[in-house]
């Protein structure tokens, strides 16, 4: 395909309005321009898309795995090549491979892969460390063998592993770490979220004014919503300053809960979209293990033995689609779940989730019905469903 090319034939949505009859033009990897169809420039390669919509690539804040592999089994290059490109086929272009709560080794080895893999991976955002600095009262599917208090190292080792990463997000519980702490990862330029806590409400305000800007999948792990204390889970919702993940499967979350949740955020802080997925996305396998524990993947869950659920069996098309089918979102507002308010809590809007100038060309066309018919990152096509070939 030529550097510079345009593609025709779709409503385009910019991540903030509607196009039609308009071209998106992309050169060097870049957007260009969307421009009228009858004013394309001549010599620009034209690729018709069919039909359907195109819109900003998706951006997943919370991947521990897929394709077969989870981050923890294999903290390497590979793996992280492979996640990445497990997700593209259900439009997500920019993602951050997440480790669950592990050892220092294993946590030592996923960061020198993320600053290799910052090298050459297409899709390839960041680093999500979930853990080890959580609340064993809320430890979910994570080994409470593994989770431990913040220490200088461990702050130090953080801050290193910035420096080589383009976003390192990491998941802390104000239980495990001082609110100073938190005040030095986000001026070191890491950002932090709250989850698997069972703090209080004034608590985790004061974590927010510390430097938090971020809660992990909503109303999960987390203390709740009670009539004299709100909890973590009113926090991020009453919190202007928090952005907050939420896993929209109908499995973790009530789609009421999630509409109340949406009708009472504060900004500028916006709900966002993460699939929280683990390695059975792009496969057909029915378990898997986790820190010597199996997970087992039944009826559209994924769960310990005991009934714990373990991370999600979710792809972000399809939490695209339960937001604006089930919980009735409009779909640019669904979209900009997936795509823009996850740029914006990552600090990555300036290149990601919107189309305009001098953003990156990853892009997302789906069908009318919201299938996934082609899927380009950086302008190199990463994905296309047979019919659209």
């Amino acid at each position: 395909m030529s550097d510079r090319f345009a593609l025709t034939g779709a409503r385009i949505f910019d991540g903030a309005d509607w196009h039609d009859d308009a071209a998106l033009v992309v050169k060097d990897g870049m957007v260009e321009a969307i421009l009228p169809t009858g004013a394309i420039p001549s010599g620009v390669s034209l690729v018709e898309t069919g039909g359907g919509l195109l819109a900003p690539g998706f951006v997943d804040i919370q991947v521990n795995g897929g394709g077969g592999v989870m981050l923890n089994d294999h903290p390497d290059v590979a793996s992280i090549e492979t996640i990445c490109r497990a997700h593209a086929p259900f439009g997500t272009t920019a993602l951050l491979p997440t480790l669950i709560t592990d050892t220092p080794a294993i946590t030592a080895a996923a960061v020198a892969a993320g600053a290799e893999a910052a090298r050459k991976v297409p899709g390839f955002l960041g680093l999500h460390l979930e853990g080890p600095h959580l609340s064993i009262a809320r430890k979910g599917a994570h080994d409470p063998a593994l989770i431990r208090p913040m220490t200088d190292a461990d702050q130090a080792a953080l801050i290193a592993a910035r420096r080589d990463l383009p976003v390192l997000l990491t998941t802390i519980a104000p239980e495990s770490v001082e609110p100073a702490r938190v005040t030095a990862l986000a001026g070191a330029g890491i950002i932090v979220s709250l989850g698997h806590s069972d703090t209080d409400y004034a608590t985790a305000t004061a974590f927010a004014e510390a430097g938090a800007t971020v809660v992990t999948h909503l109303f999960n792990a987390m203390s709740q919503i009670g009539n004299r204390e709100p909890g973590l889970a009113g926090a991020a919702i009453d919190t202007g300053g928090l952005y907050a993940g939420i896993i929209a499967d109908g499995i973790h979350v009530h789609p009421g809960t999630m509409t109340l949740a949406l009708n009472a955020k504060k900004g500028p802080g916006k709900i966002l979209l993460v699939t929280d997925a683990m390695a059975t996305i792009g496969t057909d396998m029915t378990s898997f293990t986790l820190n010597g524990r199996t997970i087992y993947r039944k009826d559209g869950s994924l769960r310990l033995a005991d009934g714990t659920l373990a991370g999600a069996d979710l792809d972000m098309i399809s939490a695209v689609r339960f937001v604006h089918r089930v919980v009735g979102l409009d779909l640019d507002e669904a979209l900009r779940m997936a795509s823009l308010y996850p740029a914006e809590a990552v600090g990555q809007a300036h290149r990601l989730g919107r189309f305009a100038n001098g953003t990156a060309a990853d892009i997302v066309g789906l069908s009318d019905d919201l299938d996934v018919k082609n899927v380009w990152i950086g302008g190199e096509r990463a994905f296309a469903a047979k019919a659209s070939l």
